[in-house]
């Protein structure tokens, strides 16, 4: 795990990121219209997260980028923030990338005006469900904000 770092993505990251979203929802079949997959911040992260309450960090091994996941206000809420595009290369989980992307992001939300964290999912990505939970994420029925994921049916929500 020493070998991974966590940084703020840079604009050269955009394209590595976005390649490693699109992989990531393909193996999962989410490759699909309302998912990430569909999201017209996909190919400029670095642009979408540079509003003070926004960040998105990058995961990198060597001169590598291997994930990311950022935070982000959730449309239509008044203090919840949400945790967006957490996706990390298949060589690259299980490594403890993942764990420290997420303890960053939400290190990050509870320094900023957020009192809650909630997160959308797809009922497949169970070892994802499983992070989220180990880090007090707790399901709730129904969703939140206007995400635009209608295709992202579980829905997940922690006290910050």
């Amino acid at each position: 795990m020493s070998s991974i770092k966590i940084r703020r993505i840079q604009e050269c990251d955009n394209e590595v990121m976005a390649q490693i979203i699109r992989n990531c929802l393909k193996e999962n079949k989410a490759d699909l219209p309302g998912t990430a997959f569909a999201d017209k911040s996909l190919d400029a992260l670095y642009d979408f997260y540079q509003d003070s309450n926004s960040r998105y960090f990058v995961a990198t091994k060597g001169k590598n980028v291997v994930g990311g996941a950022g935070i982000a206000p959730l449309p239509n809420t008044i203090d919840v923030c949400e945790l967006q595009k957490m996706y990390i290369s298949k060589t690259m989980r299980r490594h403890g990338a993942a764990k420290m992307l997420i303890e960053t992001c939400l290190s990050f939300a509870k320094n900023a005006p957020f009192k809650q964290c909630y997160i959308e999912t797809m009922p497949q990505m169970l070892p994802a469900q499983n992070l989220y939970r180990q880090y007090g994420f707790d399901f709730i029925d129904q969703a939140m904000g206007a995400t635009g994921h209608h295709a992202c049916t579980v829905y997940m929500l922690k006290e910050l």
